[in-house]
């Protein structure tokens, strides 16, 4: 009864809102999934067709309420080759396989992998993700037959979203946005401004429900596997890293493993009629929660009245103006970039700067997340390996009969921390016995055991006895699996 409260709660608390949004979305997502198509070498139906069924499903099966995920840059940029090399069909085949292997990842519950991605590279993400979001509005800004009326049109939109909200919230400023410059440029007449019908043919029927028409041999898997292994990982980090936006900006959990499943089931089902893969989008889903958007309802609104858009209002679609949408994305950039990172610089520690700093370069760089992420990641975990092991220290006493020596190690002993450990034992001095107390340390890998294997068999090479003690349970199952040293004389007491 409370799993059936909890999702009428996503569905029907926050009705009006989430309808209003929605629509918001669903016009902001037409230019971005027929840029998409373009990247990806496809139709532009096929981007639309994928948005439309993508947000739809995942409203349903994501983990994450108010998100929206749809056709996605970050995906389109994985297509082009494939779809050059093999056509559409085999496309079509990987992004199924791609939300198979979505599936197992929630399966096997790959989103609690979250808890390792640091805050500095999330800000890093986020942040380069506004910098991209801009930069894409840069082909209606600047170049040869961009007309001057496009300047004021797009001033007046960001004019429109940032005044309004001070007087009213009732419908969504950038919906307002649209309809006014709509409404100038159609009815002022002589403005020579680009529209959506610019961009491509919308499609005129209903998309079918069939299978790719490929081999289905070993063959055309060893074709489309490394493909869909990508696009999976990508559409995986990207939807997750978003998930975890979003909870920051409403203050409400989301269950990560159950957003595999959804980006899964979402790809498999845009695939079966005839659609491109793609994830969740930051950008979109920063507009839907900006606009009032919370609920499951808002992203089913932006995937249905989308298709209702490119099917029944196609010709109100095509006469948008450009300027509108870029307006209400480079807002979007602005309220996506976290500003005050930029002060912080000052503030944070210089390892955490450099994540950010890493993570926005490489991704900006390179128009790929999943480098510009791992790239954080793994800064993250260098720094945090060097600062735990900087942690570590070793403290000896000798008795008062001069015959024993007892070492307290205090920290932990891993990879990093090996080569402090073996280095502080005094292997030249004459004693009889050398006691080593672990009790205020753990060993957490075979590095760790293996130094401290080498510390105890120098020891007896030498003639003096080796006694350990203090050992923790999770240390003695580490050294009870791969320890050398107690094969020779039993060093480890009983625990």
């Amino acid at each position: 009864m409370n799993s059936l409260t909890k999702y009428k709660n996503e569905w029907f608390s926050n009705i009006r809102a989430d309808v209003l949004s929605g629509i918001v979305v669903a016009l902001a997502l037409i230019p971005e999934a027929i840029g998409f198509s373009v990247i990806a070498g496809v139709d532009p139906k096929i981007g639309l067709f994928a948005s439309f069924a993508i947000a739809c499903t995942s409203a349903f099966f994501g983990g994450r309420p108010g998100m929206i995920s749809a056709a996605t840059a970050a995906t389109a940029v994985l297509m082009g080759s494939l779809v050059k090399e093999h056509g559409l069909e085999y496309l079509i085949a990987a992004t199924i396989l791609m939300g198979l292997i979505q599936l197992v990842a929630g399966a096997i519950g790959l989103g609690r992998l979250m808890k390792f991605v640091s805050r500095s590279v999330i800000t890093g993400f986020v942040n380069a993700l506004a910098i991209l979001i801009f930069m894409a509005q840069l082909p209606e800004l600047i170049g040869d037959g961009i007309p001057m009326i496009t300047y004021p049109m797009i001033a007046l939109g960001l004019a429109i979203i940032f005044i309004l909200p001070r007087f009213t919230t009732i419908i969504p400023s950038p919906l307002v946005a649209i309809a006014v410059i709509t409404a100038i440029a159609y009815f002022g007449g002589g403005f020579d401004l680009r529209t959506v019908g610019d961009l491509g043919e919308l499609p005129s029927t209903l998309p079918v429900f069939a299978f790719p028409d490929v081999p289905w041999t070993f063959e055309t898997l060893e074709i489309i596997f490394p493909y869909s292994v990508a696009l999976a990982a990508v559409g995986l980090l990207e939807s997750l890293l978003t998930a975890q936006i979003v909870d920051d900006m409403t203050d409400t959990p989301s269950d990560k493993n159950r957003e595999c499943y959804g980006q899964g089931s979402s790809n498999i089902v845009s695939a079966l009629i005839g659609g491109m893969g793609g994830c969740a989008m930051i950008g979109q889903s920063v507009i839907n929660v900006r606009s009032g958007g919370r609920g499951r309802l808002s992203t089913f609104v932006a995937g249905a009245f989308l298709l209702f858009l490119i099917l029944v209002l196609d010709d109100l679609v095509r006469i948008i103006p450009m300027a509108a949408l870029v307006a209400i994305m480079i807002m979007v950039s602005i309220g996506t970039f976290s500003w005050r990172s930029i002060t912080d610089l000052r503030k944070n520690p210089w390892q955490s700067s450099v994540v950010m700093l890493a993570t926005v370069v490489t991704v900006v760089a390179t128009h790929d997340l999943a480098k510009g992420v791992l790239v954080g990641v793994l800064l993250s975990g260098v720094f945090f390996a060097s600062k735990v092991s900087r942690l570590f220290h070793v403290q000896s006493e000798l008795d008062e009969t001069k015959r024993q020596r007892t070492y307290t190690i205090v920290g932990e002993v891993f990879f990093a921390s090996s080569e402090y450990f073996i280095s502080a034992f005094d292997f030249q001095e004459q004693v009889e016995k050398v006691v080593i107390d672990v009790s205020h340390s753990h060993f957490w890998d075979i590095s760790g055991v293996g130094a401290l294997d080498k510390v105890v068999l120098k020891f007896r090479r030498r003639g003096t006895d080796v006694e350990l003690i203090g050992v923790s349970e999770a240390s003695a199952h580490m050294l009870d699996r791969f320890a050398e040293h107690d094969k020779e004389g039993a060093a480890i007491p009983a625990h």
